[in-house]
């Protein structure tokens, strides 16, 4: 194993050599160990980890599958976390713990700020933003120049909503699946300005794509000026038809933003294949990043007619920078955000996916075939239009209930969730979730099936 090229992947060295060699992080042994540990497992499979020229790199659809039940390379992935084992997380979606490394890092550079912020922080730490930027917008497919670093998703989104110019009876498009935030931002608009806001429904699970893409034509008309989309929801999983809603739009005029907070690093996709003008993802989710980290994509035209949610500088009217004027922030967050996706790009986007999918169907599988009838699976299962997300219910038990009664009997973290057409519990695992850990989530499940919850 050369680490080496592991270096090379989390600095990006082969694109600044010079830059990448001064400012490249330094790595805890314990946290390396385990990667390379998972790397040696990947290369008995006849794949190179850490080699960013090997073709089979990224992960490929077929050796994904593979890898997916291979414990042996996850065993090694999941002791890079640091985390309290008396509780199961399945609520990852919310917000995930970072790597131990990913941590280390944060903690090293808050220490060094400390020192002297004035110029540790912001003369030595701020300018390596720009290494984060060129790697996630080399990870997005994307020009480094329509790359914001944000705070969140709810940042990112919430620039847009309100950064675009609408006038008195404009029509906004969305659905009422889209995050509750961004919602009630748009309402603040329509009581503060006058827009108008419709809400469209679509069923769950949905396998056919075309039924989204409809539902949200119907509600536009000649006055409707944006949609606003997620790319996979934060309820059930569902994930939407993004290009053809956004071809669709196009073609009425309508400009389509798009919430990706629980997409980006958990499936694979490009700027191009979704052909997107607005992104906006959060980073503590998928991709392991620090708490407080995500990003924003505006197409490089796009960014001159689009406010910022905080003043910019002058001269700033068409630099994506301007959505980064917040004040006085830490940069030890948003620094780490490049440990983040080397750990993500040595475990492969394919190979990730295929996991969270497989963790998913563990449980989701098992409780249709034991649950007689009673449970339903509200996320497309084997369906390209479900993720690592999943969604039930349990017909004759209140998901509250049950929710509370898994967290306050048995220490298992998930999400319940009442919306005004379903509800359910959400579970969410990560890379870090073991299969005991799915396993004993199921068999509570059964068990409160079979003899009920006090």
């Amino acid at each position: 194993m050369d680490r080496r090229l592991f270096v090379s992947a989390v600095a990006g060295a082969t694109a600044l050599p010079s830059l990448a060699a001064a400012i490249s992080p330094r790595f805890s042994p314990h946290a390396i160990r385990r990667l390379i540990d998972a790397a040696d497992v990947a290369k008995d499979r006849g794949v190179a980890l850490f080699d960013p020229s090997a073709p089979a790199w990224r992960g490929d659809a077929a050796q994904a599958e593979a890898f997916a039940a291979d414990e042996d390379f996850w065993e090694p992935i999941q002791r890079a976390f640091d985390l309290d084992r008396t509780w199961i997380n399945l609520n990852n979606g919310g917000c995930s713990p970072a790597p131990s490394h990913v941590m280390a890092q944060l903690e090293r550079d808050l220490r060094f700020s400390n020192e002297l912020p004035v110029i540790h922080m912001w003369q030595t730490l701020e300018p390596r933003i720009e290494i984060v930027r060129r790697e996630l917008a080399l990870e997005f497919g994307c020009d480094t120049e329509e790359m914001a670093i944000t705070r969140n998703a709810s940042e990112a989104m919430e620039t847009l909503i309100f950064g675009i110019d609408l006038k008195r009876g404009d029509e906004v498009v969305v659905s009422n699946q889209n995050y509750g935030r961004m919602i009630n931002a748009w309402k603040q608009r329509a009581r503060r300005e006058g827009i108008v806001l419709k809400e469209v429904s679509f069923p769950v699970p949905c396998t056919d794509p075309q039924q989204i893409v409809d539902a949200f034509a119907a509600a536009m008309t000649p006055r409707t000026r944006v949609m606003e989309i997620t790319h996979i929801t934060n309820l059930t999983g569902q994930i939407l038809p993004v290009r053809e809603l956004i071809t669709m739009a196009r073609a009425k005029g309508v400009v389509t933003f798009v919430d990706g907070a629980h997409a980006f690093a958990q499936f694979p996709f490009t700027r191009d294949e979704l052909d997107v003008d607005y992104y906006g993802t959060s980073l503590h989710k998928w991709l392991l990043a620090p708490i407080g980290t995500g990003f924003l994509y505006v197409r490089k035209d796009k960014i001159e007619p689009m406010w910022p949610l905080m003043a910019g500088n002058p001269g700033q009217e068409a630099d994506i920078r301007k959505y980064e004027e917040i004040g006085t922030h830490p940069a030890a967050n948003h620094n780490a955000i490049s440990v983040s996706l080397a750990f993500h790009r040595a475990i492969g986007a394919a190979r990730k996916q295929a996991r969270l999918k497989f963790l998913r169907d563990r449980w989701a599988k098992r409780l249709l075939a034991e649950g007689k009838g009673r449970v339903h699976v509200l996320t497309p299962l084997d369906s390209k239009w479900g993720g690592g997300i999943g969604f039930f219910n349990v017909d004759g038990l209140d998901p509250v209930k049950l929710g509370s009664w898994l967290v306050s009997q048995h220490r298992v973290v998930q999400t319940p969730i009442v919306h005004q057409e379903f509800s359910g519990i959400r579970v969410t695992p990560n890379v870090y979730t073991t299969l005991d850990e799915i396993d004993r989530f199921s068999e509570l499940v059964l068990l409160a099936m079979r003899k009920g919850i006090a």
